[in-house]
């Protein structure tokens, strides 16, 4: 009889793929290792990380068990594969050289700078004392300054900084918190601030720099400032003079402006932050997070969020941002900047310096900016929370390019998304990568700049798309844009509100096993029937989708300035409902007579009008027709400011004081659909504005209407079909009013609900459900 023998040592080989480069991976590794007294190595590949190690084979278990349950606080471990090898004997556990290999990994996004590296910023007795480009392994530049894979410094472009010997010895030290660092840098070896005015004068040295910086902007200066993804236009957030010159030089209208400050005490002096809001803004991504304006005091001037509701506030997330409020000893500086994109409004942001040297030239009175090459630009990302959660209104830095794991087996394929708020995603197999924020599809720019980011994208994914989606409208530069560069690749279109449908599905990792109500409140989005939807209920798969249900046709009377004068609409929709134009309503005294009467021709004839099913057409017309905003000079603001007077006034969905939605059956395109019409809103909110009844009141049985509207629209479906899931997307559903009272409703009816917190439910998300869609349906 053989009895058993115990075995005393064994080697294994482990391949860990996920965010696993850049986030102090290997350095754990070898910690972990060198604790556990396992012999071998560690390397960095282009499919994630490899590693050997031989040892007791209870040391390796508890090794391999730290690998997927306690990574290092950046990291994201996808998968662990454990295979035996053969025993080689040695002695130590060392960090070998990057290998280039078939597959790949993920790329990190940037992240803020962490608490050690800014007490090292801080201390006088340190080396980095000052130094405007600290960083270690837990923080620092990542996706922007990517070059190519496996995350090395010369796949970085900080490549062209060499060390100092003192870099280099904490580089290649294992227990240094900047072990195999990539972005590595002190002030003996760059990178290097200048400051570059107007009148011709350059001060160099990063204090000197700084210092001039500061003072400049206390004195009321506008000036470029080159961060992690882009130039910044910045100034003084409480000098009313200086906020309102950037708004003229730049041309902004009313659009609300971003503030930084320069830690949470500050941003709750200017504005309220509930525990989730705090959580959110000081996370390592640093979005803008949209904050009640309630307490807007003397440090923000009026010109800053003129009529917003809400202001959007983001905490420093480089050491440069952080020496903009200065150091203890520092004189005063601002306590608030203005912090908005070094661009031209709806304009990608300017990353190149020769770009933002002659581009903002006629904005800047300066520009403070540093000789490390920005690779891959990258706007600031913005969010707010809703119902307890954060809800992404643009998904840029410090979330892309991390990707989103799919719920269905995706060719190699490229969604270029829509013409507002455009990002693009690739996607293959079950992983889709979803592009930083370009911006408005208006300009060659922005082309270019689309350009730039799927060939980005291509390179840190290893995906070369073999297949093209778009939007459904034939006159979208997006679309012209994939059928420029198709090449022999198969192009397909997915319909716009079908896209926010499957995206949202494939943000909650849903399948189609059974369809979902999928209810697509937007603006504008083009319809199978050549109308312009945008108040959608569709019974939806990846596949394919059907019409259940939509908003009531009214003419949009001259395309885009219906949207840039809301009181066009309100006209519109009076018409419509019958109801007479009364001078005594705002939208029809802010009507020009001349244009009151060429309005009214083109309704009664139909020339110059196209149908629409529009839910933010719809609150644009509300908002005229209550006296809050007559004419945007921003996209949603006048919806986004009658959903702040709402807030003041609690009327919930089953209040009797809520606009109610008439359903009736109907039939649009030769298909029978249900129809809301919202003739009878139309009437009572022109009977309450003529009675006097405030806007604020107005509003909140508005918004009340409509999430009632959701939850009856979503009963109606659900008792047809038997379903019982309701996906909420389009950026109607950035409104917190109607998306969190919607959930919540609809939780209480007995629904499950789909909902965006990963990717904006507005445009900036649709090419994720471009991607799913358009991979179905090529299967």
């Amino acid at each position: 009889m053989t009895t058993g023998v115990a075995v005393e040592r064994m080697r294994v080989r482990i391949a860990v793929a996920g965010l696993v480069q850049g986030v102090g991976f290997r350095p754990f590794v070898y910690a972990t290792a060198t604790e556990l007294h396992l012999t071998g190595s560690v390397r960095n590949d282009s499919t994630g990380v490899l590693i050997e190690v031989e040892g007791d084979p209870a040391r390796i278990n508890a090794f391999v068990h730290r690998l997927r349950a306690q990574p290092p606080p950046l990291a994201i471990v996808e998968s662990v594969h454990v295979t035996p090898r053969p025993l080689r004997g040695g002695t130590g556990f060392h960090i070998g050289d990057s290998l280039r290999s078939a597959g790949r990994t993920l790329a990190s996004p940037d992240v803020a700078t962490c608490r050690e590296c800014l007490a090292d910023m801080a201390d006088p007795a340190n080396r980095r004392y000052r130094h405007p480009f600290v960083s270690c392994t837990n923080c620092g530049p990542r996706f922007t300054i990517i070059t190519g894979l496996p995350y090395d410094r010369s796949n970085t472009t900080m490549a062209g900084f060499a060390m100092c010997a003192d870099c280099r010895a904490e580089y290649t030290d294992p227990a240094d918190r900047r072990f195999h660092a990539q972005p590595i840098a002190c002030p003996d070896c760059g990178p290097r601030l200048e400051l570059i005015l107007r009148a011709g004068t350059t001060v160099c040295g990063d204090d000197a720099a700084l210092r001039e910086t500061r003072q400049l902007l206390t004195a009321g200066a506008i000036l470029a400032i080159k961060g992690l993804g882009g130039y910044h236009l910045v100034c003084d957030a409480s000098n009313e003079q200086a906020v309102a010159e950037l708004r003229r030089r730049k041309r902004r209208g009313d659009k609300p402006f971003a503030v930084m400050v320069a830690d949470i005490t500050a941003a709750r002096s200017i504005v309220d932050v509930s525990a989730d809001e705090a959580a959110l803004l000081s996370n390592p991504a640093r979005p803008i997070v949209l904050l009640p304006a309630e307490r807007t005091g003397p440090a923000v001037a009026p010109s800053v969020a003129p009529g917003s509701p809400d202001l959007g506030v983001l905490l420093p997330y480089t050491p440069l941002h952080t020496l903009l409020f200065g150091l203890p000893g520092d004189a005063p500086s601002p306590p608030a900047l203005v912090m908005t994109s070094g661009n031209l409004s709806g304009e990608p942001i300017i990353a190149d310096d020769a770009a933002a040297a002659d581009l903002l030239a006629p904005v800047v009175d300066g520009w403070l900016r540093h000789d490390r090459r920005i690779q891959v630009p990258c706007d600031d990302s913005v969010s707010r929370v809703v119902d307890g959660e954060p809800l992404p209104i643009r998904r840029s830095r410090g979330y892309a390019p991390l990707p989103i794991a799919l719920p269905l087996v995706v060719g190699p394929t490229l969604a270029v998304g829509a013409d507002l708020k455009n990002t693009c995603c690739t996607g293959e197999g079950r992983y889709a990568w979803l592009s930083q924020h370009i911006g408005d599809m208006d300009d060659l720019r922005s082309l270019d700049t689309l350009s730039g980011t799927a060939a980005a994208l291509a390179v840190l994914t290893g995906v070369r798309p073999g297949r093209l989606v778009s939007d459904g409208h034939p006159g979208y530069r997006s679309t012209g844009w994939a059928r420029r560069n198709q090449g022999d690749r198969e192009l397909t279109s997915v319909q716009h509100h079908h896209a926010h449908i499957c995206s949202v599905m494939a943000e909650n990792g849903v399948d189609d096993a059974r369809p979902v109500i999928g209810i697509a409140f937007d603006g504008t989005g083009f319809g199978t029937d050549g109308a312009v939807w945008g108040g959608e209920v569709l019974i939806a798969g990846y596949r394919d989708f059907s019409r259940f249900a939509h908003l009531g046709y009214v003419p949009l009377p001259g395309g885009d300035a219906a949207v840039e004068r809301p009181y066009r609409m309100a006209l519109s929709h009076l018409r419509a409902a019958g109801v007479p134009w009364n001078p005594d309503l705002a939208c029809v005294a802010q009507c020009p007579p001349a244009e009151r009467a060429t309005l009214a021709a083109q309704l009664g004839s139909g020339y110059g009008c196209v149908p629409t099913s529009s839910m933010g057409r719809l609150f644009d017309a509300v908002s005229a027709l209550a006296g809050v905003r007559q004419v945007a000079a921003y996209e949603a603001q006048a919806a986004i400011e009658l959903e702040g007077l709402a807030r003041t006034t609690v009327i919930g969905p089953d209040h009797p004081a809520a606009y109610r939605f008439r359903l009736t059956e109907g039939v649009t395109n030769g298909a029978s659909v249900l129809l809301a019409e919202p003739a009878g809103v139309i009437r009572a909110v022109a009977a309450d504005t003529l009675a006097g009844v405030p806007p604020a009141e107005i509003s909140a049985r508005f918004h009340a209407g409509v999430v009632a509207l959701v939850v009856d629209l979503a009963v109606r479906a659900g008792a047809a079909l038997d379903l019982r899931t309701v996906a909420l997307s389009g950026g109607v559903f950035q409104n917190a009013l109607v998306l969190g009272g919607a959930c919540q409703a609809l939780r209480r009816a007995g629904f499950t609900v789909l909902r965006h917190r990963r990717v904006p439910p507005n445009d900036g998300g649709l090419a994720l459900g471009q991607l799913a869609a358009g991979a179905r349906r090529m299967i």
